[in-house]
Parts: C-alpha cells; structure tokens; sequence
C-alpha cells in the first residue's frame, strides 16, 4: 500500500475517534445532568400503596440517549466502507502506477542504452560523416541515407540532403531507394535457400529447370552453363554490350592498364579501378518521368569515356514491361556466349534474370512471390520490387546529371526485366537486417558444440554460407582489386604478406548502382570471430555497413568499409 494512502487512512482513524469521543461526553454529561433532576422530584404513591420514584421519565430519557448514541456508532460501518473503498481506490493507482513506472523504466533503460551507445560511438559517428559527407559532395548526390550495426544492433542511421528536391522532402532512414545489384545477393540467398533444401543443384545444367533457354555453344563446340556459374558470373553469357568484340577488348585494354600500373607505380591502381568498373554495377530505372534523354545524361563523375559508353546502352532504359521472368530472357537468350562458360569472369546482370527464371521453377512460385515470402521470412518489410504503378510510402526521386552539368530527373525506365539482377528497392534498416542475418548463420559455425547450443538456427546453414562467401577461381572483385567474387557476392579474405605491412581484413561486400541510384551493403566479420563466439558471445558479431543514395555513378564501397573499420575499433575500445 502507498504511503499516500497509508497517511489518509491513519488520519481517517484519528478524526472518526475524536469525533465518537466528543459524542460519548456530550450524552453521558447530559444523562447525568437528567438524573440530577430526576432524584429531586418527590416520590409518587401508586395503586397499591408502594411509593415508586418517577423512573418512567428516567428510563425513556436514557434509552432515547443510548438510542442516539446507537446512532452515532453507526458511522463505524460507514467509515469502514469508506476506508474499503479507499483501499481499492488507492490500490487501483498503486497498481497502475507501478505498471506505469515499470514500462517508464523500461523506456528509461532503452534511451539510457541508446544513449549509451551514442556516447560510446560518438567519435565513430562524426568521423563517419564526415567521410559521407565528403563523397556526397564530390558526387554532387541530392541524398543519401547510411545504416550501421554493430553485433547485430542498430547504433547508427541517418540521412544527408533531399529525398525529393523539388518537393524538399529530406533524406531519413526510413527513405526507400532503389539498391540495383544489391538484389543479386538477395537473390542468392534465395538459391542457397532452394539448395539446401534439395530442390536445386548447382552444377546441373540449367535447361534442367528451364528448358526455353537454348544449348549453348562457343566456338563450335557445345558448352553447359551451369547454376554455379550464373552466380558467379562465369558462364559467358553477356552484360549490357552486346557484341562480343567490344567486350573483348576492353577487358584487354584494362588487364594491359593494370600490368603498367604495377610496373610504373607498384601498385594495382585499385582506388583507380573501383571509380571506373564501379559502373558495370550499375542497373538504370526510375520511376518518374523527366526532361532529360538518355543520351544527355552522363556520370557525375564522367569524366572517362567507358562510363560514359556504360550509360549509353540502349538497355539501360527499355520501357517495356515483362509479364515474367520466362518472358525476359527473350532480350538475350539468343545472343551469343562471350566467352565459354567457366573460362573468365564477365559481370552480367542478364546472367541473374536467367537465375531468376531458374529459382521460379525450383521453388514452384513465380519470382517475385517466392522473394516476396523471403523478405517476410527475415522482416525486412519495407523491401518491394521497383514497381512504377504502385503507391509506396517514403519512395525517392532519382536523379543525374545533364552535359551541361544540370540536376535532372532520371527518365522513365521498367525494371521487370532484371528483378534478381538490380530490380528492388529498399531501406537501410532493412539491409541491416538482411546482412546481418547471413552474419548470424555464417558465424554460427564457429560456436562450440552446436548440438547443445541454445542459439536458434540461422535462415542458412553456416556451411552454405561459408560456401558463398568463398572466392570462386578466375573471378575478381571490380569495386576492390583485393578480393574476388563469390556466389552473389564479393569477398576480401584475410591476408598480411609480411609483418609491419598492410593487414588485409576478411569482409563480403556487394555494390550497387543505376541511373540516379547507387548502393553498397558490407559485412566486416569480428576479427577474431571463432574466440568470440566460442567464449559465450553469440553471433552476430561485427559490423554491417550499408549506404544507399539517389545519384549514380558513387563509388561507395571504400567509404563504407572505412566506416565499418571505425565503428569496430569504437566497439574495442
């Protein structure tokens, strides 16, 4: 009982006493007072001779006392009743205030955490948007939004500039963007998914599950091209460019750049290299329509001509809108391989829509349903496909410039024929998520005796997630010279040629970008990782990084391991 309430009553008590006291003096000082008057009157003879004193008048003046003083007593059933209801009152707040006063502690406990948090990464913070500041400028993007967790929890989310500029909607971390090629490493958790499960092999042939998509032959000779080399963009089959010549000589021009690079500097130029091939990772669309035309865009960054003649491509901007994803492989089913499967690795984005069509008909779903029902699977409930006709809550423009160097809205574009390859747009919340739930699976490998871990499992078993985040033979990592490609996405592993040099870290990475959109998801693994789990911490341990902005042609893949690496040494601090 509280002590507001323990008070009222002891008071309650105190005046109900009093009060029954001044009435008990009141009637006997007034009995008395009668007696006295009645023990003077004279004595009066009845019938029958015996003198009876006058009591009658006595009697009835004693009884109608007792009688009122039987009435004032009454009042001790009401003052119980009272204190009852009292109590129950009383009681009632008691109990809501204590509830009340637990989900305020509660509350109090989660801001006193977050500001914690804040507190311990206020450095990591502020250099981290500087550094996110810096290549929005130099980029000259409207908007960004960047998201970062550490050990699988949310400790910073933000956004820089506008959404919309012609409406002045600011950047906030619930904005929805456009993530481009950050759908093929959704994508292939789905195919890890279909995997394990048994309902999908790797290495068969994929006319197994799609028989529309002709034999293959390169040279002359039949070649098979496999699931595996779809997601490891090794089965020949072409990016945007469609002739095989052109292809092939611009993959030698840069192979004979990067040899004089390492001749006359030492190095592989690989800051270099990730601004120039960051654009064979980017996938145009838009929703909106704008003035400008697709041969007056070009880069913010132009200024060397391949990507220019990356965005040039007539396939960046079809409008046509596919009714599925057996459809779309009409645009180059036909065409010929560009180099035989298993051989060299070409990034191809049209390689993943012929991975789509083979998740349709492992799974028994349409694509966009089975994606559908995985995102749900992880939470990630603000990831949709790049619909134009569909109202969606906090969508961003996108944007590019014009030769005269002019902010323009992107032209119309229809994604439906690259749903697994670039179609998805997203938050950073939500990438959060998805990251760190293939961080939680892969690490689940390294706690001891899993068989009695209470950890539940993860969406994928570790095996396969070691699986895809292995490097592949013969590919390479376009946004970091230091790592190659795995199965959906690139890794750079752990490596230090000799001591007091460069200490490479193991992180998975995957990039992103389209006409007005550019976009990066990374995983930093904790450093020590199997001594972590192993002593009683439970996955996911490290850092996630993710970024996403409404202007193409950003770099962002080293900004975001560099801000990965901050946070981690704020975490160790």
């Amino acid at each position: 009982m509280s002590r507001l309430f323990y008070d009222a009553f002891k008071r309650l008590s105190f005046a109900r006493q009093r009060y029954l006291g001044k009435l008990r003096s009141y009637w006997t000082a007034e009995a008395r007072k009668q007696t006295r008057q009645d023990n003077n009157i004279s004595y009066q003879t009845l019938p029958g001779g015996s003198p009876v004193a006058n009591q009658s008048r006595t009697f009835r003046y004693y009884h109608g006392c007792h009688s009122r003083y039987n009435v004032f007593r009454r009042p001790r059933v009401w003052f119980f009743g009272f204190g009852v209801g009292l109590a129950v009152v009383f009681g009632m707040k008691e109990i809501v205030f204590v509830v009340n006063k637990s989900k305020c502690q509660e509350e109090e406990d989660v801001a006193d955490e977050g500001t914690k948090d804040k507190g311990r990464y206020a450095d990591a913070i502020g250099v981290s948007y500087d550094l996110l500041q810096r290549i929005k400028d130099e980029v000259g993007a409207p908007g960004v939004v960047v998201g970062v967790s550490v050990d699988g929890k949310q400790v910073w989310t933000e956004g820089l500039g506008y959404a919309d500029v012609e409406n002045r909607v600011p950047c906030k971390p619930e904005t929805v963007m456009r993530i481009a090629s950050i759908s093929k490493s959704l994508t292939m958790a789905a195919v890890a998914k279909l995997w394990e499960e048994g309902k999908l092999e790797l290495d068969a042939p994929v006319q197994k599950y799609v028989p529309e998509f002709p034999e293959k032959e390169y040279e002359g000779e039949p070649v098979t091209v496999t699931t595996k080399m779809l997601v490891s963009h090794l089965s020949g089959i072409r990016h945007y460019e469609k002739d095989p010549k052109k292809v092939k000589n611009e993959k030698e021009k840069k192979l004979n750049k990067d040899l004089m690079a390492d001749k006359k500097t030492g190095t592989t130029g690989s800051e270099e290299k990730e601004v120039e091939d960051e654009e064979k990772d980017k996938q145009p669309g838009t929703r909106q329509s704008g003035t400008a035309k697709p041969e007056d865009l070009k880069c913010s960054n132009a200024k060397k001509p391949a990507k220019k003649k990356e965005f040039e491509q007539e396939e960046y901007y079809l409008k046509v809108k596919f009714e599925n994803v057996i459809q779309a492989l009409n645009l180059f089913k036909k065409d010929p391989l560009i180099f035989k499967p298993g051989s060299q690795f070409l990034y191809s984005t049209h390689a993943f829509t012929l991975l789509s069509a083979v998740v349709e008909r492992a799974s028994g779903q349409k694509f966009l349903d089975h994606m559908m029902k995985l995102f749900r699977e992880l939470g990630m409930l603000n990831t949709v496909p790049d619909q134009n006709d569909p109202i969606i809550y906090n969508r961003s423009r996108f944007y590019a410039f014009n030769k005269r160097g002019r902010l323009v809205n992107c032209p119309y574009v229809d994604n439906s024929y690259k749903w697994a390859g670039g179609g998805f747009l997203s938050t950073v919340g939500d990438l959060l998520l998805f990251g760190n739930a293939m961080l939680y699976s892969y690490q689940a490998l390294h706690v001891k005796d899993r068989a009695k871990s209470t950890l539940l499992p993860g969406y994928l078993q570790p095996d396969t997630v070691k699986t895809m985040w292995t490097p592949v033979d013969k590919t390479e990592m376009s946004w970091d010279k230091d790592g190659k490609y795995g199965m959906g996405w690139a890794v750079v592993e752990k490596k230090q040629q000799c001591g007091q040099c460069r200490s490479l870290r193991h992180y998975v990475s995957h990039t992103g970008g389209a006409v007005g959109a550019s976009s990066v998801l990374l995983v930093l693994p904790e450093f020590s990782e199997r001594a972590a789990v192993s002593t009683g911490g439970s996955p996911p341990r490290g850092v996630v990084v993710t970024i996403i902005c409404n202007m193409q042609s950003a770099g962002l893949n080293s900004t975001a391991l560099k801000i990965a690496l901050e946070f981690e040494k704020a975490k160790t601090m």
